[in-house]
């Protein structure tokens, strides 16, 4: 069977990439990373431009899960109080 992958966000680099992606494992979605294959070739990251960017995606069924992570993520929901 095969699982349909929707991108629901893109990053400047792979360490930015890592990020969300653990980010969102840990609120249970499953993810893979996809970057540019040049970019991946030559070794290339954030700074680059377009060619340094990857896509995270996530099965189409965990979408609506993920992009509520993203969301709560940007509105700060999981930052600590200090």
């Amino acid at each position: 069977m095969s699982i349909d992958y929707v991108v629901v966000e893109t990053s400047s680099g792979m360490i930015e990439a890592e990020i969300f992606k653990g980010l969102l494992e840990a609120q249970g979605v499953t993810v893979k990373l996809s970057q540019e294959a040049a970019a991946s070739a030559l070794g290339l990251g954030a700074g680059v431009g377009k060619i340094g960017e990857v896509d995270i995606l996530v099965p189409k069924d965990e979408e609506a899960n993920a992009r509520q992570v993203l969301k709560d993520y940007y509105d700060g929901k999981f930052e600590e109080d200090a």
